[in-house]
Formats: C-alpha cells, sequence, structure tokens
C-alpha cells in the first residue's frame, strides 16, 4: 500500500464533508520523513493547522541529520572539534535523550549516528556491512562521550566522526509540540499521528474511548492487528517492519542494539508504549525493544504512568496491567 496516496485520499474524504461549515476536520502533511496527520475536528482553522506543521517543520530542520545546516548536523561536523551552541528545542531534546541512555544502559543511545550511517537502513545505499567495519565504528557509539552545558546551551561530541542520530525520539518531541500547540489555541478534543506517534486527547462526542490500531506486522501499512482504547495518551510503537530489507533471507530492520552495532534480535516483532509524553514513550519504546521482554520489563518499572503491548515473533501478545486492548486479528493470542 502507498501510505502517502492512502493519507492524501482519506484527507480529501474528509475535507469535503466539513467543507460547507469552513472547517477544517484533519490535515496531512509529509515532514520527518514520514505521513503526519492532524485532526482537530470542529475546533480546527488553518491558523491553527499552520502553526502546527510551522512547528513540525521547524523541528525537522533543526534535528534532522539528512540537513546539512541543521543544528544536529552542525553538532556532528564538530565532533571533536569544538562545542555547538544549539536551539532551545534540540537542546532539550538532546538532554533527554541523554537520561534515556543512561536509565536504559545505553539500549537506546543517540550517538547511534555511526552504525545507522554504515548500514544506510531505509536509503538507496543500504546493506550488510563487514564485521570489521561494524567492529571498527562501534567506539564511536557511546552516550557518555556526549557532553551537554546547560548554561550555553551546548552541545560536544568528544571524538572525531561520533555523530547524533535523534531518529528514535525527535518525532515523539514534535507531537508533543503540536499538541500544546493545539490545547494552547483552546482546541478541545485532538488526534495527532507523526507517522506512528500518536497523542489523543479531549473527549469524543459521545464520550467513548478514543480507538488507536497497532499495525499488523506481517501486513500492509494500515492493517491492524489490535485496538487499544486511550484516554488523553499517546501511543508509540517501535517495530521491525516500518524500514528493513532482506538479503539471504535474513530481515535486518532499522532498530539498532548499540552494544553490537546489529539490529536488535531477540523474541519481539514490536513494542508499543502508553503513557503521557511522547517524547518519552519514542525513547522508552526502543529502549525496550533492543532490550527485550524481561529486561525492558524491567526498565517500565521505572515510569509507572507507562504501560505497554508486546507483540512476539510467535504471535502472542503481552499486556502490561490496565491496558485496555482487543484483538481483531485471530492469529495472535494473548497470554499470561
Amino acid at each position: 500500500m502507498d501510505y502517502k496516496k492512502s493519507a492524501a485520499l482519506s484527507a480529501a474524504i474528509i475535507l469535503l464533508f466539513f467543507s460547507c461549515n469552513h472547517i477544517t476536520s484533519s490535515q496531512y502533511e509529509f515532514a520527518l520523513g514520514t505521513v503526519c496527520s492532524v485532526s482537530l475536528f470542529e475546533y480546527g482553522n488553518n491558523t491553527i493547522y499552520n502553526n502546527i506543521f510551522f512547528k513540525i517543520r521547524e523541528i525537522e530542520n533543526q534535528m534532522s541529520v539528512h540537513i546539512p545546516f541543521s543544528d544536529i548536523s552542525r553538532i556532528n561536523a564538530a565532533a571533536g572539534i569544538e562545542p555547538v551552541t544549539v536551539n532551545e528545542d534540540v537542546f532539550k531534546v538532546i538532554e533527554r535523550a541523554k537520561y534515556f541512555a543512561e536509565v536504559s544502559g545505553g539500549a537506546f543511545d543517540p550517538t547511534v549516528g555511526p552504525i545507522v550511517s554504515l548500514w544506510g537502513i531505509g536509503s538507496e545505499n543500504q546493506r550488510v556491512p563487514s564485521q570489521k567495519e561494524i567492529e571498527e565504528t562501534l567506539p564511536l557509539v557511546n552516550w557518555r562521550y556526549l557532553e551537554l552545558d546547560a548554561e550555553t546551551n551546548s552541545v560536544f561530541l568528544k571524538y572525531p566522526n561520533m555523530a547524533l542520530d535523534l531518529g528514535a525520539i525527535a518525532k515523539g518531541y514534535a507531537a508533543d509540540e503540536a499538541s500544546n500547540i493545539a490545547k494552547s489555541a483552546g482546541v478541545k478534543r485532538a488526534s495527532i499521528d507523526l507517522g506512528g506517534n500518536v497523542i489523543i486527547y479531549g473527549i469524543k462526542k459521545d464520550k467513548s474511548p478514543w480507538r488507536v490500531g497497532i499495525q499488523n506486522p506481517g501486513k500492509d501499512r494500515g492493517i491492524i492487528l489490535g485496538i487499544i482504547n486511550v484516554q488523553d495518551k499517546t501511543v508509540v510503537t517501535s517495530g521491525i517492519y516500518e524500514r528493513y530489507f532482506t538479503e539471504n533471507e535474513i530481515h535486518y530492520h532499522h532498530i539498532f542494539d548499540p552494544s553490537n552495532g546489529y539490529p536488535a534480535q531477540n523474541s519481539l516483532i514490536s513494542v508499543t508504549v502508553i503513557t503521557d509524553i511522547s517524547m518519552d514513550a519514542d525513547a522508552l519504546s526502543t529502549a525496550i525493544f533492543v532490550l527485550g521482554f524481561e529486561k525492558g520489563s524491567e526498565l517500565l518499572k521505572d515510569f509507572p504512568q507507562a504501560q505497554a503491548v508486546f507483540i512476539f515473533k510467535d504471535n502472542s501478545i503481552i499486556t502490561t496491567p490496565g491496558v485496555n486492548f482487543t484483538i481483531t486479528d485471530k492469529t495472535y493470542f494473548l497470554k499470561n
């Protein structure tokens, strides 16, 4: 399925439905490497949507490794040379990323950039690097060599050729900022989906819970395996099906284990985190996926406000207590 085309078609249908009242119910834009969908329902207007998407594009321009003059690109270019003063938003995200690197024991590591570049998954240069290449690159991946100065908002990578990559946390921050803009504008209920980083807040007209589908890892995008009922929460999923390639019948996905430089391998297909802050859910879902179910569950205990849905390669599913989850694809099953 071409997600960009299907998203655009859905938007056209919604806009036509609401056009008689001059109310824009949903808008879509491609940013942060994905399709971003924002629905403000009857509270939406073009000014609020424009402000939200301006902020999303601003975050991309500041934090993307693919934009040569972004703050992240400037930090990477100055690795081992000098600290770089960055935008307040960028410093905030890097600071939080370093926190999650510490609490996860490095399972989440924002300095994984050299390994991401080496594999190139999702690009036209994707390949399986040699073991020698990986071993030579791994010493550059270490969050402890990321130095921050809160007084000057400066960031320094201690050694040359180190590189930040905020791909596992920046979308979460952008979703939080989009939500904050909507709330500040008086929007009473909204649905924000930045390529799988979902925020839902407010009460539906019929007062029923919001329903968020979890992607079926073995099917086309948009085909779900189950539904989570939530209220005023963010829902973020990390899985092996987003960006990957296959070589010699081996599946190589984009969630790297910083300890060995390879795509994380364990019994999990995906991890969904439900909590209050999308930036935290983004980092947590990645860290938990890398750690695997047992160690990831231990990490989750440090965040009592967070819940999770674990999907395994044998099609079994485990949810933490309190998750309101319903399976819609009967090839999957819950286990205690």
